[in-house]
């Protein structure tokens, strides 16, 4: 059973953004100082990634734990709501099944992606750098 009242947990969702959360932002602001410059959220690509690297061909997408279910069991934010699962089952898996469409499609169109975690964005900068910056140096598969 949920803890709070129906329309506060309506509200709460409604205050729940879809591109510049604090997240995606905070990747933003590491890979600008990394001295990359990007493109956002291009409605050409599959998913519209959150970060779009044309020169590379590279994109990254910053995904919510709750809402893209990060299965990493350490994460808790990732685990299926208890409340009204006849709802949140089919959402939250097709979601994720959204996410491997489109995630082969940037692939297929000689893309590489790399998918970040908002649970390991907050947790260690300097392993968010090393992982960006490996991800943007490395070359790109023939």
């Amino acid at each position: 059973m949920d803890k709070i009242s129906a329309k506060a947990r309506s509200e709460n969702m409604r205050r729940i953004k879809s591109k510049n959360s604090d997240p995606e932002m905070a990747v933003r602001s590491l890979v600008h100082r990394m001295g990359y410059r990007f493109r956002l959220h291009r409605k050409d690509l599959p998913g519209k990634p959150d970060l779009v690297f044309p020169r590379l061909r590279k994109v990254i997408f910053v995904h919510g734990c709750f809402w893209h279910r990060h299965e990493n069991p350490a994460c808790l934010d990732g685990r299926m709501p208890k409340s009204r699962p006849e709802y949140w089952i089919p959402k939250l898996t097709g979601n994720q099944d959204r996410d491997k469409r489109n995630l082969k499609a940037i692939a297929a169109a000689g893309w590489q992606a790399l998918v970040l975690w908002e649970c390991d964005i907050a947790k260690d900068q300097k392993a968010l750098e090393k992982t960006l910056r490996r991800f943007l140096r490395s070359k790109r598969a023939s």
